[in-house]
């Protein structure tokens, strides 16, 4: 009997080891995808493996052609790594790439000629300073004329005066061709992969448009009309409203039990009675809300009442429902975030925390206050731009200390903001984020905020997130907290 039972159990421990294996890869790769979700990350990245693909392949084919010098690739290198290091800079150009390089290496052949004629022709491989000077001379100049200044066009002007064996001439059409062959993968790569990444790395981008919206406190109605038009930017969303009893709510009444859970389909009202009052009241309570989105808003609701405790129901009504993303109200507990938000944030799901100052179901002008590039900030800009819509405007700002961080800080916002579409501006203010909200967010409708929960809880110890320092603004605020999938 022993020896039949040692397979059975080495087969549950390898099925268990599987399932551990492929969880852990699911956490890796989401990690990789988030981690790439930073413009930065992915161009380097890029670089690294693509470059060195180019210049492999070239080098394969000059090793099969002999008239190929292997001269032509230092500048190659170097003008592929601008191309691919700045995809949107001001020579991220496959046109300028290709004439930069061969105007470059047709005046370095101008200076060659230039200097066999005025000298003797000489054996020796030494270039005459005549030669260097004049070649970069015309570079600079026919370079400036065209409008196609790069540094690679001087190296390849000077380089055409050592070729060796190879005929400068044919060194000149050796330098076009390559460049023509990485100039095409360029191309193809930026409008191919990168000027559509959003559409294959930004997770929020594609998801986030099934909303669980947990109906508590006073402003959950407001919360629910939030979400709704998060959800309605997505031809695919939709808004599951959610009322969780406490068993001490159903006292006196028969229970819910969990599997009687009161679940209605889109468009599905709820006519018949659970028997139970307080279940009766919370799904008319929800039902009326759940009407008046879809007629004003137009997006399919689904209402939830479930008894339990509130984080893990919420939680369980989330998968059961298929949402990819929980809207609830902001809750404080005695100055601080409310067990229940805590317990939501940092979870499986992201989740907005919306906090509502005013009766609103419209956010028009929306001001967007991101800390660090990555998938928080993007998914952060993507929530703006829907609730913009076509006819709003979103402002996206970051704050910095002093002039020096500038320049960095409008790159840095530029990448973040040329994937998404609608009325974008940029803004960098040089000033405290407290003090900057609280001298303009009364000019917008809502603010978006990250949680920091990217921040290790000794850094938020020292310098508390700013949607804690930020009591009382004159708009509504929506805190982000991006999920993180097991």
């Amino acid at each position: 009997m022993r020896l039949r039972r040692i397979p059975v159990k080495l087969i549950a421990r390898a099925k268990s080891l599987r399932t551990r294996i492929r969880r852990a890869e699911r956490r890796e790769l989401s990690a990789f995808r988030r981690w790439i979700e930073n413009t930065n990350n992915l161009l380097h990245l890029t670089s690294l493996l693509v470059i060195p693909l180019l210049i492999g392949v070239v080098t394969f084919v000059s090793n099969a052609i002999t008239e190929l010098s292997f001269l032509l690739f230092p500048p190659l290198a170097a003008g592929t790594y601008t191309l691919f290091a700045d995809p949107e800079g001001r020579y991220a150009s496959p046109v300028r790439f290709v004439v930069a390089l061969t105007v470059g290496a047709l005046c370095g052949l101008v200076a060659f000629a230039f200097t066999q004629w005025a000298y003797a022709p000489t054996e020796t491989v030494i270039v005459h300073p005549t030669s260097a000077a004049l070649a970069i001379l015309l570079a600079g100049a026919a370079t400036w004329a065209l409008d196609v200044e790069a540094p690679s066009a001087f190296s390849t002007a000077l380089l055409t005066l050592v070729t060796g064996d190879v005929e400068p001439v044919e060194y000149v059409v050796s330098i076009f061709f390559a460049s023509v062959v990485i100039a095409l993968f360029f191309w193809v790569w930026r409008d191919e992969f990168y000027e559509r990444r959003a559409e294959y790395l930004y997770e929020t981008v594609r998801g986030d448009d099934h909303v669980l919206v947990p109906m508590r406190g006073d402003t959950s109605r407001r919360t629910a009309f939030f979400a709704a038009r998060l959800a309605a930017a997505h031809t695919a969303g939709k808004v599951v409203l959610l009322d969780v009893l406490e068993p001490r709510e159903t006292e006196g009444a028969r229970p819910i039990d969990p599997s009687e859970e009161v679940h209605r389909l889109p468009d599905e009202p709820a006519t018949e009675s659970t028997g139970n009052p307080t279940a009766d009241a919370a799904v008319e309570r929800l039902n009326t809300v759940a009407h008046q989105i879809r007629t004003r808003i137009g997006v399919p609701v689904e209402v939830v009442v479930a008894r339990g405790e509130p984080l893990p129901t919420t939680l369980e009504t989330a998968k059961g429902t298929n949402c990819d993303l929980v809207a609830c109200p902001y809750e404080e507990d005695r100055g601080f975030l409310s067990d229940y938000i805590r317990g939501l944030f940092g979870g499986e799901y992201d989740t907005v925390a919306f906090r509502s100052v005013e009766d609103r179901e419209k956010w028009r002008r929306v001001l967007v206050l991101v800390a660090r590039p990555g998938d928080t900030a993007h998914a952060m800009v993507d929530f703006g731009t829907r609730l913009a819509g076509k006819t709003g405007s979103v402002s996206v700002t970051t704050c910095i200390a002093s002039e020096v961080e500038r320049r960095s800080a409008e790159t840095k916002l530029a990448n973040l903001v040329e994937t998404a579409d609608g009325n974008i501006e940029t803004r960098v203010a040089r000033a405290p984020v407290t003090n900057f909200l609280s001298a303009n967010a009364q000019t917008y409708d809502l603010v978006v905020l990250g949680s920091s929960g990217e921040r290790s809880a000794a850094s938020r110890f020292i310098s508390p997130p700013t949607f804690e320092r930020i009591k009382e603004i004159d708009c509504d605020v929506a805190v982000f907290d991006r999920g993180h999938s097991n």
